[in-house]
């Protein structure tokens, strides 16, 4: 089970995280065709990205 947050944009997001050095587990697309990502907060959780297909 994860736990998924809805964002505007996956990419602008994803890069907001890495600019922050924060760790990304799953790259953007691992889930096509959902636009999706996964990164681990500073406690050790992985969190999704989720974008609503255009």
């Amino acid at each position: 089970d994860r736990f998924y947050v809805m964002v505007d944009s996956v990419a602008a997001t994803h890069d907001a995280i890495v600019a922050k050095g924060g760790e990304i587990v799953q790259p953007i697309g691992a889930d096509a065709p959902e636009i999706t990502a996964r990164f681990r907060d500073p406690a050790g959780n992985v969190i999704g990205l989720y974008q609503q297909p255009a």
